[in-house]
């Protein structure tokens, strides 16, 4: 038997903060002026990766910062840090544009990490390992994290139909307008890093 309240517990906390209709607008921005059957591969692409991160912290996560003397603020600012870079890229709208696609898997990052596997959803993995008793827990848990990316799978693979709706043009509006809410984001992602070190001491 799993535990189906911490299956729901784990499903829902991650789908809210992983926000997979939220990540839809910004996985088109990033990846407009890509061929469609591109898009539908960096968006398993990016979800694969993302698993593959929450996996890795959810099994070796506390031992991995304790090895390494990191705390969960610093990942918080190393990710705020790398938001800032994608935010002003997608304000210059550099990549935007086909002929200025560069050659680079943005399925790794930032979409994989850290905007699917970002501090927020690796540091409540790690909370719930860390609270879990029984093989019933760790199994809702796994549950939890597969059913969360398959979520966050239908949502990308889905949303090259919303092309069809804004067209190219809108997407290079979409960019520009989420450049500034990324860019808020890696903000709040340095703020908060920043509240925690100060309030540790």
């Amino acid at each position: 038997m799993i535990d189906a309240r911490l299956f729901g517990e784990v499903f829902v906390t991650l789908t809210v903060i992983m926000d997979p209709l939220g990540t839809v607008p910004i996985f088109l921005g990033l990846t407009a002026g890509r061929p469609v059957a591109a898009r539908r591969r960096l968006a398993w692409q990016a979800v694969v990766v993302a698993g593959l991160v929450i996996a890795t912290f959810a099994v070796f996560g506390q031992q991995i910062l304790d090895y390494l003397g990191i705390t969960l603020p610093a990942l918080q600012g190393a990710g705020g840090l790398l938001l800032v870079l994608v935010a002003l890229e997608l304000l210059r709208g550099g990549a935007s544009d086909p002929e200025e696609v560069p050659d680079v898997n943005v399925a790794l990052v930032p979409l994989g990490t850290p905007l699917l596997a970002g501090p927020g959803a690796i540091a409540a993995t790690i909370v719930f390992v860390r609270s879990a008793q029984g093989a019933s827990e760790y199994v809702a848990i796994g549950l939890g994290l597969v059913a969360v990316h398959v979520v966050l799978w239908l949502a990308l693979r889905y949303s090259v139909g919303v092309l069809r709706l804004v067209r190219e043009a809108g997407i290079h509006l979409i960019t520009r307008i989420l450049g500034l809410l990324l860019s808020a984001i890696a903000v709040q992602l340095l703020a908060d890093s920043v509240r925690a070190f100060v309030r540790a001491g």
